[in-house]
């Protein structure tokens, strides 16, 4: 079997699902801002479709699909996912959103509100802890991010776990690492997990630049924010 990165389609939507729900599972961010007591997985499927459907025309999104050889493609079950990627492309300073993208962002909206009058609210998510973190993600940007030029915004990065140690998630960094470089321009992800998340990227060639306390009372969630500076070319 080889493995390829390519762009997601909507046949790979589920097993896109399926990889991010079993990847942060034990992610710190998630157990802070869902109730576990309430979860609502199927609510959560029906939030990630939605996103990843956004996702296909406005956002870097990539899975890595483990395929047949060509020899094989007679009897080899069909390609699945083992890893996904996605990256929000980089917004220059001063740059007003588009209409275009202001309607795509409103069809998500609309989209996760017709989940939420499905599932009978927002399946176990905690609003205020939520917001909580959206408030502290942007004061972290608004700080970090100083180069005029935008960054690219690594949102997602998840390998399922039997696939995990054979190079898969680097090979869904660099699919974009590789266009930041050739277009000398900074890589910026956060992450809620230290161990082994923040080893893993600075091996990617990210540097930690800021460590933040997202707080609800005496519950502490933290927010790790890390750039990349684009490789000079030879």
């Amino acid at each position: 079997m080889a493995i390829e990165i390519v762009p997601l389609t909507e046949e790979d939507i589920p097993g896109t699902i399926e990889c991010i729900q079993q990847a942060f599972a034990d992610d710190p961010y998630f157990n802070w801002v869902f109730d576990s007591s309430k979860f609502n997985k199927k609510r959560n499927i029906g939030s990630l479709k939605a996103r990843c459907l956004w996702g296909i025309n406005n956002a870097l999104f990539y899975v890595a699909k483990e395929t047949p050889d060509q020899k094989d493609e007679a009897t080899a079950p069909s390609s699945r996912v083992l890893g996904v990627s996605c990256w929000m492309p980089p917004q220059a300073a001063g740059v007003p959103e588009s209409w275009y993208s202001w309607f795509q962002s409103w069809i998500l909206s609309f989209r996760q509100l017709a989940n939420n009058v499905r599932f009978l609210g927002r399946g176990g998510l905690n609003t205020r802890r939520y917001w909580i973190w959206k408030a502290r993600q942007e004061e972290a940007q608004k700080e970090i991010w100083t180069d005029p030029k935008g960054y690219y915004f690594c949102n997602i990065v998840a390998v399922n776990k039997e696939a995990q140690g054979k190079g898969i998630g680097r090979k869904l960094f660099e699919v974009v690492s590789k266009q930041a470089d050739e277009k000398g321009m900074k890589c910026y992800l956060e992450s809620s997990k230290s161990v082994p998340n923040v080893e893993i990227y600075k091996k990617m060639g990210f540097e930690m630049v800021r460590e933040l306390d997202c707080r609800d009372g005496d519950d502490v969630c933290k927010l790790y924010c890390m750039v990349r500076e684009p490789k000079q070319k030879p």
